[in-house]
């Protein structure tokens, strides 16, 4: 599973990859976590608003700093492969 969290390197986006870090942790996984800041990588998803996370190439959330309960939940119902077009 590829999860990524977008954003500007503000106190909000950090807060969002220190949530998706406890929710790994509290799930028992070992995903790496990107934590892309490059502003053409947050227009290539479409994302407008930081924080953004994104788990296997789809945004699931933006401009939200999630708590790692509800990280989890979008973990658990997201498909584990990629399809790439």
């Amino acid at each position: 599973m590829e999860i990524k969290v977008l954003g500007s390197g503000c106190a909000g986006c950090h807060k969002l990859y220190e949530e998706v870090q406890k929710a790994i942790q509290e799930l028992g996984r070992n995903n790496k976590v990107e934590y892309v800041t490059d502003v053409s990588a947050l227009l290539s998803y479409g994302v407008m608003s930081a924080p953004a996370l994104v788990i296997n190439d789809k945004v699931v959330s933006q401009g939200q700093i999630l708590k790692a309960k509800d990280i989890k939940k979008l973990i658990s119902t997201t498909k584990t492969y990629t399809h790439k077009t």
